[in-house]
C-alpha cells in the first residue's frame, strides 16, 4: 500500500482519538470510574502514537543520501516499534496500575449513564476506524486469508500498528463497559478496578503482537514472496537467460524492495550483449513489481 493509503489512516484514527479521549476524561471526572480514566488513557496514548506513526512515514519518505544510499524507508519501522512500546508502558502499565489502585482502595461509580453513552459512542467510532483499517489491510493483501495472517504477511508497519491499536481499543471499551456494568449493579467498585486491570492486559497483549511484527521488518525481512514468481517469469521471456540460480530479496521499507539475483546466462553471448539481456529484465521486473527500487543482478553459472 503506498504511504498515502495508510496516512489516510492514521489521519481518520487520531482525529476520531481526539475526540474519544476528551468525552472519555469528561466521563471518568464524572462518574469516578477507574475503567474510564483507564480507557481516557488509552486514547491519549492512541493519539500521541498516532502523531508519531505520522513524523515516521514523513521521515521515511527522504529521498536517499550519500550516508542513506537506499533511503530512509525502514524509520517508518523504527517509529512503530516505539509506538508499540508506548502501548505496552502508556497504556497497558498504566492501566493495570491504576487498576490495582482501585481494587485496593475501592470508590463506587456514580452517573454511570454518562459513562455508558460515551463508551457507545467511542465503541462507534472506533469500529467504524478499525472496519477501514480491514478494509486497507484487505485491499493490500487481495487474498481470503485471516486477518491476523494478512497482518502478518504486510509490509507496512503503520497500518499493522493502526489496526491494532483499534482492535485493541474495542476490546477495551467492550471490557471496560462490562465490568463498569457489574460495578454498578453489584455497588461494588472493585469490579471497576478489575475492569482496567483487565484493558490494561489487552493493550500488553497487542503491544507485544505490534512489538514482534514490526522487529522482524526493522530487522530486515524478505519481501512478498509472489515477487520471485514474477522474477521468473520476466527472466523467462528472454532466451538470452536460462536460468534463476539464487533470489535474495529485502523489504527496505513500506513499497520499498531490494532484489540480489544470480542468473545463468545462455553460452556464447558477448559482454554487450549479456549486459543488455541484464538491464532489459531489471527494466521488466521494475514493470511488474514497481515496489523493486534497488536490483543487483550478477551472471553465474551452476556449481
Amino acid at each position: 500500500m503506498a504511504h498515502g493509503g495508510s496516512t489516510k489512516v492514521i489521519l481518520t484514527s487520531l482525529a476520531a482519538n481526539v475526540g474519544i479521549a476528551l468525552a472519555k476524561t469528561a466521563a471518568a471526572l464524572v462518574t469516578g470510574s477507574g475503567s474510564m480514566l483507564a480507557e481516557a488513557l488509552h486514547s491519549f496514548s492512541d493519539c500521541a502514537n498516532q502523531i508519531l506513526l505520522l513524523i515516521g512515514n514523513r521521515q521515511a519518505q527522504r529521498p536517499p543520501s550519500a550516508s542513506h544510499p537506499m533511503g530512509h524507508g525502514r524509520e517508518s519501522y523504527l517509529w512503530s516499534f516505539l509506538v508499540a512500546l508506548m502501548l505496552f508502558f502508556g497504556g497497558g502499565i498504566v492501566a493495570i496500575y491504576e487498576g490495582v489502585h482501585k481494587v485496593m482502595h475501592p470508590e463506587p461509580v456514580e452517573r454511570v449513564g454518562w459513562a455508558f453513552l460515551v463508551l457507545g459512542l467511542s465503541l462507534a467510532l472506533e469500529g467504524a476506524s478499525l472496519a477501514q483499517c480491514v478494509a486497507e489491510v484487505r485491499k493490500q493483501s487481495g487474498s481470503k486469508a485471516s486477518l491476523a495472517r494478512s497482518l502478518r504477511d504486510t509490509k507496512d508497519a503503520d497500518l499493522i500498528v493502526v489496526t491494532g491499536e483499534n482492535f485493541a481499543a474495542v476490546i477495551g471499551l467492550s471490557l471496560a463497559a462490562v465490568f463498569l456494568f457489574i460495578a454498578w449493579r453489584t455497588h461494588d467498585g472493585v469490579w471497576d478496578g478489575l475492569g482496567s486491570v483487565a484493558v490494561g492486559l489487552g493493550l500488553i497483549g497487542v503491544a507485544f503482537f505490534l512489538a514482534r511484527e514490526t522487529k522482524s521488518l526493522l530487522l530486515g525481512e524478505s519481501a512478498d514472496p509472489g515477487i520471485e514468481a514474477q522474477v521468473k517469469a520476466a527472466l523467462g521471456e528472454d532466451p538470452r537467460l536460462v536460468a534463476l540460480l539464487r533470489f535474495v530479496s529485502l523489504q527496505q521499507g513500506p513499497r520499498e524492495v531490494v532484489l540480489a539475483l544470480k542468473v545463468q546466462a545462455r553460452e556464447g553471448l558477448t559482454g554487450a550483449e549479456l549486459i543488455e539481456a541484464i538491464n532489459q529484465l531489471e527494466d521488466r521486473v521494475r514493470a511488474r513489481c514497481p515496489e523493486v527500487k534497488w536490483q543487483f543482478v550478477e551472471p553465474d553459472i551452476e556449481a
